[in-house]
């Protein structure tokens, strides 16, 4: 009977590329993750399942995304890559719904008038930036 090697599982190497990300984050990346975090969070609580809401917010990042796309590539600058204009048109869409969502909740710019959602979606940041900042000293050693 021949025993065979168990095979590297896929994850693994996905969780290690992942881990890489992370650990060259600049500054602004993590700031943009941070933003997706308090994004997520708050339209948690406040989530909405009214169709006219998503197609509005997916409309209006179809108009502006496709203008940032354009004021891009007309600077005559290099070719982005497909996760930059994956955000060119995520932003708009966040912007749009989350206005959408919390309208008239007693929102004061983006922060909630319940503390603990304001205490949890800054957590959940803040663990991220822990998160990223042990995958750049794993990443140094």
């Amino acid at each position: 009977m021949t025993r065979s090697l168990p095979r590297p599982r896929p994850q693994a190497g996905a969780l290690k590329r992942l881990c890489v990300y992370f650990s060259r984050l600049s500054a602004g990346r993590a700031a943009l993750w941070c933003y997706l975090i308090w994004y997520l969070t708050m339209s948690a609580f406040y989530f909405e399942p009214a169709p006219r809401l998503w197609l509005t917010s997916i409309g209006v990042s179809a108009i502006v995304g496709l203008a940032f796309l354009l004021s891009v590539h007309s600077r005559g600058g290099a070719r982005q890559d497909r996760w930059q204009i994956f955000r060119l048109f995520l932003i708009p869409f966040c912007v749009s719904s989350f206005s959408a969502l919390v309208k008239d909740r007693g929102f004061f710019l983006v922060f909630s008038p319940r503390l603990d959602e304001d205490a949890l979606a800054l957590g959940l940041c803040l663990a991220f930036l822990v998160l990223a900042g042990l995958a750049r000293q794993t990443d140094a050693a």
